[in-house]
């Protein structure tokens, strides 16, 4: 029996979800929605909060601030909520109704930025309003899950290590890429373990992290229009670009077998699949991580008229036909370490580590 007093210190480790009968490929899916911030950024939100604490730059007085695609803003508005601190998320309009309504009840205030920044996109404008506030008033205090080394050691910590320990044998590691805090804590990690894993990146196309052209991307999670400051690509085996219609046609594949995740899981599954259908082998251990769930994604990933708007009416075509699985699509094939490296920083200005108002 578990009984808690703050929710920010529960969170299920050790869910896994055999994917062979569903996918016909045998992986093993880490389910990191269960907690009451419902996604993985519960574990950098709290790192990241409880440094600043120790460091005393959070106090009373202060007003928490981030810029948030979702998941972090959700778990800040749980930590600030539970700790007594007020809390601003800036967020733009790809997040979903349902995960502004969620930060709304627990007390957050969120501000959604409605024009991209011509050089920066969507993030480069929540950035810049960001950056405003804290030139505005000392009081806020900008953890910035995109520079602060907090968010990688929180998987360096937590993720990493529980994905060892039910998984000695481990080969290869399928890793989406946002923030890449949860790509690069886990790749540290085992870059450092006794046995040589395989880690691949999976991330969106219209993503630039890996070198690809900027584009329109309307799934929160994945991907972004500056180059990480956290991403070290030495770290990083091989990185695979996937479309958003294959990431779509996977969860929606994933939900007819009863499994609700969001899209960012199907990014990740859809990558897995492609990596696994040219180098799958008899005894290949292979682990992939679902940051979240699938409820906040109703009114997008799961509404027939939102997807066939965006996507087409061949994603939403019943599975058994050409277009029902990721398979019978062709994205852009996998980037690797070795054969390109990535690029400078030239898609926009990359935020600074925890930044305090001045």
């Amino acid at each position: 029996m578990s009984v808690i007093s703050v929710p920010y210190t529960f969170n299920e480790e050790d869910l896994y979800v055999d994917l062979e009968q569903a996918l016909g490929r045998g992986i093993f899916l880490k389910c990191e929605g269960f907690n009451f911030a419902g996604s993985i950024k519960l574990k950098p939100a709290n790192q990241m909060v409880e440094a600043a604490e120790r460091a005393g730059v959070l106090t009373p007085e202060s007003v928490l601030l981030e810029s948030s695609s979702g998941n972090m803003g959700v778990a800040l508005s749980m930590i600030a909520a539970s700790k007594g601190y007020r809390f601003l998320c800036a967020t733009d309009s790809r997040c979903n109704l349902s995960t502004r309504l969620l930060m709304e009840a627990l007390g957050a205030h969120v501000h959604v930025v409605t024009e991209p920044s011509p050089d920066g996109g969507f993030l480069g404008a929540r950035i810049e309003y960001v950056r405003g506030l804290c030139a505005s008033d000392d009081r806020y205090v900008w953890l910035s899950q995109y520079t602060n080394p907090d968010n990688w050691k929180a998987h360096y910590h937590e993720t990493a290590p529980a994905i060892a320990r039910s998984f000695p044998e481990l080969d290869v590691l399928f890793v989406g890429a946002g923030t890449t805090g949860t790509l690069m804590g886990c790749a540290r990690y085992f870059k450092e373990w006794h046995r040589p894993v395989r880690i691949v990146a999976v991330d969106s196309v219209g993503s630039v992290t890996f070198g690809g052209a900027p584009g329109r991307r309307m799934l929160p999670g994945l991907g972004m229009s500056v180059r990480p400051p956290l991403l070290d690509e030495s770290f990083v085996d091989e990185a695979v670009l996937v479309e958003e219609a294959d990431s779509i046609i996977v969860c929606r594949r994933l939900a007819r077998r009863g499994f609700l995740f969001g899209g960012s899981t199907g990014t990740v599954v859809s990558g897995a699949m492609r990596w696994l259908s040219r180098h799958d082998r008899p005894g290949l251990t292979a682990v992939a991580i679902a940051p979240d769930l699938g409820e906040r994604y109703l009114e997008t990933v799961y509404q027939a008229n939102w997807v066939q708007a965006l996507y087409g009416e061949e994603v939403l075509a019943p599975e058994g036909t050409s277009d029902s699985t990721t398979a019978n699509r062709r994205p852009p094939g996998p980037w690797t370490a070795d054969s390109r490296s990535l690029p400078d920083a030239d898609h926009g200005r990359a935020p600074e580590t925890v930044e305090r108002g001045r």
